[in-house]
């Protein structure tokens, strides 16, 4: 078994650097917190900028399939900047959930194909229709929507995160055939196909019709803005079946761990930038004549918290490492990840506000998106408990009696 490569590479330092140039001149804190209190799920001009021009959607997609054919190494430096951003777009979402389900099914039909590319390009958002409380393990969750044997789909999601404004939705479904994985269309994904696919009976497939019958979207009110979600209502809707009962379950699972082990990267962005606000705030606010930094109460807390910090680097790195090479370690590192990261993110948060004083308190001040981004990051994808149970499992050792 290899050696787990914890440092960043070179070309993982000029994407850091790139992305985190395009947020800072498109979406300081003043445009994020305009932004929540408007109606769009997202910055289609932003998206655009991060997903199609900078190409970050399709890191995790091969280049033969419209990709970068980069690994999920590059797409947590991305998640990195994202989360020091507290930045509202579907990539998470998009360009990890969606998309990694999708390779997990037959890529070499068209139709799966297709939909990559168009994700992969930024032509196009994806959701996974799935609460985002969702945890991986344990095999794909029960599904809550029923498919008839055309394929149209009836049955209600709730709590699914980016199903606002995206334009293919990847519900899994009980079926006439058992469990499998669907695909609805919302609205036309443009002509262009991915290069060398075919479907399975080597035709060409028709463009999907605009529009989105029998499908509804439910805004949701969250706590955390940044990151929409919604009830889906789905009556008799037309759907394309993707993957069957295994590969389905597979395809599913496999999201939903790549997407909890990248979330630990987003949660430590998060607690990166506040400390280094925090920091900057305490150097600057003077009581009784100095610095309250220079206050040894708070040196100790600001210290505590860096070295959690140290640790949640490596665990997230460790679990976006495992990913990347497949290894056989990913559910230990990705179990590890969420239930020391999570953590790390609301305490660096509640930290930020409370060093903040009043003004962390604010509505103005940005602080209190950090902490609702950590708490709804905390239930994201699995509980820190329900990580901690499942690493237990994972490594044998088996929860105290009494």
């Amino acid at each position: 078994m290899s050696t787990p490569d914890l440092l960043y590479s070179e070309a993982e330092d000029d994407l850091r650097v790139a992305v985190r140039s395009l947020l800072a001149d498109h979406c300081p804190p003043s445009a994020v917190l305009a932004e929540a209190e408007g109606h769009r799920p997202y910055d289609p001009a932003l998206w655009r900028s991060l997903a199609a021009e900078m190409g970050t959607a399709g890191l995790l997609v091969p280049d033969k399939l419209g990709g970068q054919g980069a690994t999920a190494r590059e797409a947590a430096v991305v998640l990195e900047e994202l989360g020091r951003a507290v930045t509202p777009v579907p990539y998470l979402t998009s360009a990890v959930l969606a998309t990694t389900a999708l390779l997990g099914c037959d890529t070499d039909e068209q139709h799966v194909a297709r939909l990559l590319g168009a994700l992969a390009t930024g032509r196009a958002v994806g959701a996974l229709a799935l609460p985002l409380s969702t945890p991986p393990g344990g095999g794909a969750p029960p599904a809550t929507v029923t498919a008839r044997g055309d394929g149209a789909l009836t049955g209600r999601v709730a709590a699914v995160a980016g199903a606002a404004g995206a334009e293919v939705l990847l519900v899994p479904a009980e079926g006439p055939d058992g469990y499998g994985l669907y695909a609805v269309e919302t609205a036309t994904l443009g002509a262009a196909e991915a290069p060398g696919a075919t479907d399975a009976t080597g035709t060409a497939e028709t463009p999907a019709a605009p529009g989105a019958p029998g499908v509804t979207v439910e805004p949701l009110t969250p706590l955390d803005l940044t990151r929409p979600l919604a009830a889906l209502h789905l009556t008799a809707a037309p759907a394309r079946r993707l993957a069957g009962p295994d590969r389905a379950r597979a395809a599913v699972g496999r999201a939903l761990t790549a997407g909890a082990g990248l979330l630990a990267s987003e949660q430590l962005g998060l607690a990166e930038w506040c400390l280094t606000e925090t920091v900057r705030h305490t150097k600057e606010r003077h009581q009784f004549g100095r610095p309250i930094g220079s206050f040894q109460a708070l040196k100790h807390r600001m210290a505590g918290l860096w070295l959690e910090l140290v640790s949640a680097r490596a665990a997230a790195r460790h679990a976006a490492d495992a990913l990347a090479a497949d290894s056989p370690e990913v559910p230990v590192a990705v179990a590890v990840a969420q239930a020391y990261c999570a953590r790390v993110a609301v305490h660096a948060a509640q930290e930020c506000v409370q060093l903040h004083g009043g003004i962390g308190m604010t509505w103005e001040h940005p602080a209190h998106l950090y902490l609702k981004r950590a708490k709804s990051d905390e239930i994201a994808l699995g509980t820190p408990g329900r990580h901690r149970d499942a690493l237990a499992g994972l490594v044998d050792l088996p929860a105290p009696v009494g």
